[in-house]
């Protein structure tokens, strides 16, 4: 925090706003003083408006850095597993290897569903969308839990971070089950977090599953690399429901339906579409020149990002595991994934691309790896919300564990003014 001023003249009124600092990013005029004026700031999206304060994440896109409380996004990939960078998030800082065993153990310890959750998933259609699936059952967690979600107690906090860090993966593995008319497999102790989640998916009662070390790894970078992105859509939709005293799984839930939008968690499914649409090899140049025609409504999907104006850091990570995936696969000739690697090289190489800083982002890559890895698309968002529900929860536990307010967010009215009825 600094002493600096600004000063917003409107008419003849002079107001002086106080100016914050961060630890780092660009200074933040607080607006809060606007009121007793009689005004209030018009931010459409809120893409100029810092509505907390928060010591989780911090992105600078044009930089292509992403930081979970200070630790560079690729050191975490490379060094760390899925549930070291769960209890960063949640607690501060890195787990010593007592703090991490105990940790592993813990949610190991909470994997399994209460038996009458079956009920739920019996009551959906098998055709439902695995996200409809997943929502619904999110939210009902409370009303098993009901007795110790009290958001004023840090410890029953805490023991619903780990309900939902160790469930989350066993009911996105049953939402898969349940459309495929599959058994629903139960979680195992002996494996760890990436390799139970795959377990759940691909195993069946006929036979043992082995879950591919290669698979299991790249699968636990998708969920470290997804786990947290700052003040997104549905973390804003988290924290705004929290801010009301809704109980945790209900903001989970709400974060959920936020990230079922196509145009926030949908990314990675809308890659797969493209490269289908493409069809073939030979039809790149086409669709390179359509993407290229401002008149023409194609979009290269995977490409860019609203944020990182240079080479998403998550990417960077992502593209080797893709690689190593469909080496151990042996899938570097399908059609598909030739054309996904042949768009790749071209955004690298190609002037039009690189002056626009249109590089592949980690939706690109994830898709590839969640195809090859064999998980139907439907499933894609499914496992994003898995991933991203440590930190929606994060942000919900640092907002509730400080001083904070509902959200209440104003309007721009363009309507009617006072009128009378007439009849």
């Amino acid at each position: 925090m600094t002493d600096k001023k600004a000063t917003l003249s409107v008419g003849d009124k002079s107001i002086e706003l106080p100016v914050y600092s961060g630890t780092t990013g660009p200074d933040v005029i607080d607006v809060r003083g606007l009121v007793q004026h009689g005004l209030f700031t018009y931010d459409p999206g809120f893409v100029s408006t810092a509505a907390c304060e928060s010591k989780i994440t911090y992105i600078d896109g044009d930089k292509g850095v992403l930081l979970h409380r200070g630790y560079p996004i690729e050191q975490l990939a490379e060094q760390t597993d899925y549930l070291e960078v769960c209890y960063l998030l949640l607690h501060g800082e890195l787990p010593t290897a007592a703090e991490s065993a105990r940790f592993h153990d813990t949610i190991k310890n909470h994997t399994m569903l209460h038996d009458q959750m079956r009920n739920f998933f019996n009551g959906f259609r098998r055709d439902a969308h695995p996200m409809a699936i997943m929502c619904g059952v999110v939210g009902a967690l409370s009303a098993f839990y009901h007795d110790q979600i009290d958001i004023n107690d840090a410890r029953q906090r805490e023991i619903t971070a780990h309900r939902l860090i160790a469930k989350m993966p066993t009911i996105a593995a049953w939402c898969h089950k349940y459309s495929t008319g599959q058994p629903f497999m139960y979680p195992r102790n002996d494996l760890n977090y990436a390799e139970n989640f795959l377990h759940m998916m691909f195993g069946t009662p006929c036979e043992e599953y082995k879950p591919n070390p290669i698979l299991a790894k790249a699968m636990d970078r998708i969920f470290i690399l997804h786990a947290d992105h700052e003040q997104n859509a549905s973390t804003s939709t988290v924290r705004l429901a929290g801010s009301t005293g809704a109980n945790p799984f209900a903001c989970i839930a709400s974060g959920i339906a936020a990230l079922w939008g196509p145009a926030h968690g949908g990314a990675n499914e809308a890659v797969l579409d493209m490269l289908e649409e493409i069809g073939d090899e030979s039809n790149i140049d086409t669709f390179i020149a359509k993407a290229k025609d401002k008149e023409d409504p194609f979009r290269l999907m995977g490409f860019g990002h609203r944020v990182y104006k240079n080479f998403d850091p998550r990417a960077k990570v992502m593209r080797e595991t893709a690689h190593e995936v469909l080496a151990e696969l042996g899938l570097e000739n399908d059609p598909m994934l030739k054309i996904a690697q042949r768009l790749e090289q071209i955004a690298l190489e190609d002037e039009y691309f690189v002056k626009r800083k249109l590089y592949p982002n980690v939706d690109f890559y994830s898709g590839i790896i969640l195809k090859a890895i064999g998980i139907p698309t439907s499933m894609f968002t499914v496992i994003f919300a898995m991933s991203r529900t440590i930190g929606w929860f994060s942000h919900w536990n640092e907002m509730v564990s400080g001083d904070y307010r509902i959200g209440r967010p104003r309007q721009l009215y363009n309507g009617e003014i006072s009128r009378d009825v007439a009849k």
